[in-house]
């Protein structure tokens, strides 16, 4: 008789197949006309303020990924996926409540404490995927499980078309991890940032406007956190399986 786990495992990957299919999908055509309008918007803007936005969340994102202010956490031991996803909707859970209180908070201040919610949310992010890279037994002082994590992030927050760019990365990971960088200066941190800004500014503009910023602010940092962390499930499932299509 089949056990418990292995059924487990057969319902995952039946998840993972979908979530393939659909992350996959050819851009529809308002995702083309979003990314046309905002790749336009961006061409507006001065090079200087580019490089001042890039260098601004590149540190953020290297002091979350690579400060000493973290204890980074040990590879969990288990002994099936079961187990190991146990774990990760928990951590999912406590993230999403945290972001989200964090969010009301931010919210309620205005547009200055708006303002701070930006690098406050990332790192909280940033923070969960520590997590549930060692849930799913990774070594994250490892710099590639690193890396592996900011691959996450940028097909989290992109248009459809960089995820269709970045799946393949996803899938093939052990592969590509052989001729990445030993740098992470080499990492295209402007095409990074240009993905996470644009995604964001939907999502998160209203929370700076005075009275119902607090709602929006709770209600889109639990949302993206849950997106966020659900991706995670699925990128890190990809390797459990050593799916190839």
């Amino acid at each position: 008789m089949e056990s418990h786990t292995e059924f487990y495992d057969e319902i995952a990957l039946a998840e993972l197949s979908a979530w393939l299919m659909q992350t996959k999908k050819r851009p529809s055509i308002v995702n083309l006309i979003t990314k046309g309008t905002q790749s336009t918007i961006n061409q507006l803007i001065p090079e200087k303020v580019h490089k001042v936005i890039t260098f601004a969340i590149e540190n953020m994102v290297k002091g979350v990924l690579f400060g000493t202010k973290f204890i980074t956490p040990k590879p969990f031991a288990a002994e099936n996926l079961q187990t190991r996803e146990e774990k990760v909707r928990k951590i999912i859970r406590i993230y999403k409540n945290t972001a989200s209180a964090e969010g009301a908070i931010t919210g309620a201040g205005g547009i200055l404490m708006g303002l701070a919610d930006f690098p406050a949310l990332i790192t909280i992010k940033m923070k969960m995927l520590f997590e549930i890279a060692a849930a799913y037994g990774y070594d994250v002082r490892d710099f590639k499980e690193r890396l592996f994590m900011l691959y996450i992030f940028k097909l989290t927050f992109a248009s459809q078309e960089t995820r269709n760019l970045t799946i393949g990365t996803i899938e093939n990971w052990d592969e590509y991890a052989d001729h990445l960088p030993e740098e992470v200066e080499r990492f295209d941190w402007k095409a990074f940032q240009l993905e996470y800004r644009d995604y964001m500014d939907l999502a998160k503009l209203a929370q700076l406007i005075p009275i119902i910023g607090a709602g929006v602010g709770a209600i889109a940092n639990y949302q993206l956190t849950s997106k966020l962390g659900n991706m995670a499930m699925q990128c890190y499932r990809s390797r459990y399986f050593d799916w190839r299509v």
